[in-house]
């Protein structure tokens, strides 16, 4: 059995004809409420729907837990790569995030180069990390 939980949601910015889409899960098995250990997957999808080539060199995450600690996260490509995303393709990759919170956000931008050696920053939509362990009020 399946302990993750997905509340079918996908979050999607576009930013220069470059759609990031991201699907977050909460992953049970790796997470240890007692511990306040809570701990999701998430997986982006980048769609280049621009004319030319693009190239992933840098990302910055903003990562927000469940009382307001912020850290923030900057490094360079993602999972190891610096991915080329020709014209018309996509690229995908799934990483983690760890809180200490049953609850939390992610709000991010990649650095791009295009083919004609323009570097610009790419949004990554600002996406939800809910557990079945956090208390939801309604706002």
């Amino acid at each position: 059995m399946d302990s993750r939980l997905s509340d079918e949601a996908t979050y999607e910015a576009i930013t220069r004809d470059i759609r990031i889409s991201v699907e977050p899960l909460f992953v049970a098995e790796q997470s240890d409420p007692d511990e306040n250990h809570y701990v999701w997957h998430y997986t982006i999808h980048i769609s280049n729907e621009s004319d030319q080539a693009v190239q992933l060199l840098s990302r910055v995450w903003r990562i927000t837990d469940g009382i307001g600690r912020t850290q923030e996260v900057r490094g360079k490509g993602v999972v190891g790569e610096t991915p080329l995303i020709e014209s018309g393709e996509s690229f995908s990759y799934t990483s983690g995030c760890p809180l200490e919170t049953p609850s939390g956000i992610m709000v991010g931008s990649y650095g791009m180069k295009g083919e004609d050696g323009e570097d610009f920053e790419v949004s990554i939509p600002a996406f939800s990390l809910d557990s079945p362990h956090a208390v939801r009020t309604v706002n």
